[in-house]
C-alpha cells in the first residue's frame, strides 16, 4: 500500500460511528494524520476524549452517540461548527455480532442488539447525513460489511444476515444516487483482530484469542489501508463492493449431515 500522504485527506471531512475502537478508531487516527478532520462518535466518552487529545487542535470533533438511538444520532449532527460541517466521508463502522448460538437457542435481545445496531442505527445515519452530500454533490460513503455477508456459517445467523442487508443497502444506495458525484462502497473484511471476538464472547478473553490462534489476522490498520485505497481514487471510480481475506483464511466445503 501507498503510505499515508496530506494530499488524499486534506480538507476533508469524516463523520465515523464507532469510533472508540477497532476500524473506526483507525481510520479517524488516519484522517487526522493525513490533513482531513473527522466527527468521532460513540458511547465511550472517555475512549472520545483520549482520540481528541491525541489529534491536532481543531481536527477532531467527538460528540457521544448510541447508534440505536435516533434523538442521539440527530443531536450528533446538529450544530456542526462551520469547519465540520461539509461531510464528504460516511464511515459507517458501528457494528457488532453478539453470540454464536444456532437460531433455535440464540438469545432474542442478542438478535434485537444486532439489528438495531448494524441495521437500524446504520440505516438512519446514512438517511441523515446523506442530504448533505446530495447538495453539495460531494462525498463517499464507506460501509463496513463483511465476509459474512456472503458466506454463511454455523451460529451466524442474524449477524450474516444484517450484513447482508448492509452490503444489499450499499449497492441500491448506488442506484438512488445515479446522477450525483456521491459515491457508495461496501467493504466486507474477513478475520481482523479487533475487539470483535471479545464483543461477540461477552470479553470471555480466552474464546476470542482462539478465533485468532495459530495464524495471522488482518488488523485495522490493514483495512485502513483498503479503505485509503478506494478514498484515493479519481473522482470518476467507484468501488461497489470489496471483499478481503488474510491469506490464512479461505472457503470451507459444503456441509453435509450423514446418517439421519
Amino acid at each position: 500500500m501507498t503510505p499515508p500522504t496530506a494530499t488524499w485527506a486534506e480538507g476533508r471531512v469524516a463523520f465515523i460511528t464507532g469510533a472508540t475502537s477497532g476500524f473506526g478508531k483507525a481510520f479517524a487516527e488516519r484522517i487526522v494524520k493525513a490533513g482531513g478532520r473527522v466527527i468521532a462518535t460513540g458511547r465511550r466518552e472517555d475512549r472520545l476524549k483520549a482520540l481528541a487529545d491525541a489529534a491536532p487542535e481543531g481536527r477532531c470533533l467527538t460528540r457521544v452517540m448510541d447508534i440505536r438511538d435516533p434523538a442521539s444520532i440527530l443531536a450528533s449532527l446538529a450544530d456542526l461548527p462551520e469547519a465540520f460541517a461539509p461531510i464528504d466521508i460516511l464511515f459507517n463502522n458501528a457494528g457488532l455480532a453478539l453470540g454464536l448460538g444456532k437460531a433455535h437457542e440464540a438469545d432474542l435481545a442478542d438478535w434485537d442488539t444486532m439489528i438495531a445496531t448494524n441495521v437500524t442505527g446504520l440505516a438512519h445515519v446514512t438517511r441523515a447525513v446523506l442530504p448533505g452530500m446530495v447538495a453539495r454533490n460531494r462525498g463517499h460513503l464507506i460501509n463496513m460489511s463483511s465476509v459474512a455477508a456472503s458466506y454463511p456459517y454455523p451460529g451466524g445467523n442474524i449477524y450474516g444476515a444484517t450484513k447482508a442487508f448492509v452490503r444489499q443497502f450499499s449497492l441500491n444506495l448506488r442506484c438512488d444516487l445515479l446522477g450525483t458525484a456521491v459515491k457508495v462502497t461496501s467493504i466486507e473484511p474477513g478475520m481482523a483482530e479487533t475487539e470483535f471476538s471479545e464483543v461477540r464472547f461477552k470479553q470471555d478473553g480466552a474464546a476470542a484469542a482462539k478465533v485468532y490462534a495459530d495464524m495471522q489476522p488482518m488488523t485495522a490498520d490493514d483495512i485502513v489501508d483498503v479503505v485509503e485505497s478506494v478514498l484515493r481514487l479519481p473522482a470518476h471510480i467507484n468501488v461497489n463492493t470489496l471483499e478481503v481475506m488474510p491469506v490464512a483464511q479461505a472457503f470451507g466445503p459444503f456441509a453435509v449431515a450423514r446418517g439421519g
